[in-house]
């Protein structure tokens, strides 16, 4: 089986959307078309065959089974002509937040930091991570997925568009390499379990002495999975969720300052009220402010 080498990165949400797709059919001295920053992602997933291709520096001899995912600002060109006839299926898609490309070694290199992806998305973010080359691990599946999405086209829009995304949407989950647990490296299932630890219990006291026993690792370890994957210690992001839910308590309710910085885990409100300062340059009172009727009239 061919591993992949290099990894695509997509922050979501939002998550990459679908553009459109096909399906392709080269007799025996066809050859790929030679296209240049084509200004959207081109994934192909072959069927049978051998399709010579190449993008920029690197080429393949992509066989059943296998697919490759062609960049949007790179130079796609054939190799050489098909020896043989050959099938594939193609799809395209577009993402509007940064992605990057980096090794396999490099897995979370290019994972976005909390803080800014919430500033222009309001949520924390997710690394989609999908591999440049490799052998799928569930082929008929993709191509189940495929035929679902070539047979779209021909029912009414209203309905199309929700079965193109979810077909789409579910053929990412497939290719994400986060999901299958042999591409999944040891720092980043460590940095993703202390994640879900403290989102469960940050309303708690959390000691170090406490994660290491509920993780099971050394407190040391945990931290520098943490900040090779969040950029961040396991205290720097415990503070960041609180004070990202006070945010929403700041919004959804009327309760008191005091209130609210007890309920998610700080022992002292002026404490509490100068972190969310400093983080939202805004003081807690002046955060609710700015939503509130009176603020508007």
């Amino acid at each position: 089986m061919v591993k992949t080498t290099e990894i695509v990165h997509f922050p979501a949400p939002p998550a990459p959307y679908y553009l459109e797709c096909g399906y392709t059919v080269y007799a025996p001295g066809d050859e790929h078309p030679n296209r240049r920053n084509m200004g959207k992602f081109d994934l192909i997933m072959m069927k049978s065959g051998t399709l010579f291709i190449g993008e920029e520096d690197k080429n393949w001899a992509l066989t059943a089974g296998q697919s490759l995912l062609l960049l949007p600002n790179r130079y796609h060109y054939s190799v050489q002509p098909c020896e043989e006839e050959t099938h594939f299926y193609w799809i395209h898609f577009h993402s509007i937040c940064a992605w990057a490309e980096s090794s396999a070694e490099q897995q979370m290199v290019h994972v976005p930091q909390p803080d800014e992806h919430y500033q222009t998305f309001l949520t924390s973010p997710y690394s989609i991570q999908l591999p440049k080359m490799w052998d799928m691990p569930y082929p008929e599946r993709a191509y189940q997925l495929m035929e679902k999405l070539l047979q779209s086209p021909g029912t009414r829009q209203s309905s199309a568009f929700w079965t193109q995304q979810q077909a789409f949407e579910e053929l990412l989950r497939m290719m994400d390499l986060r999901q299958l647990e042999q591409y999944t490296s040891p720092i980043v299932a460590v940095a993703e379990k202390t994640e879900a630890f403290i989102k469960n219990n940050y309303k708690a006291e959390l000691t170090s002495k406490d994660m290491s026993e509920a993780l099971h690792y050394h407190y040391n370890y945990i931290t520098r999975c943490m900040k090779q994957v969040y950029g961040m210690t396991p205290n720097d992001y415990l503070q960041h969720y609180r004070l990202e839910q006070a945010k929403l308590l700041l919004l959804k309710t009327e309760w008191p300052i005091a209130e609210i910085a007890k309920y998610v885990g700080f022992k002292s409100t002026p404490y509490f009220s100068n972190r969310f300062t400093i983080k939202n340059g805004c003081s807690p009172l002046q955060f609710r402010k700015q939503y509130s009727v009176e603020a508007n009239k």
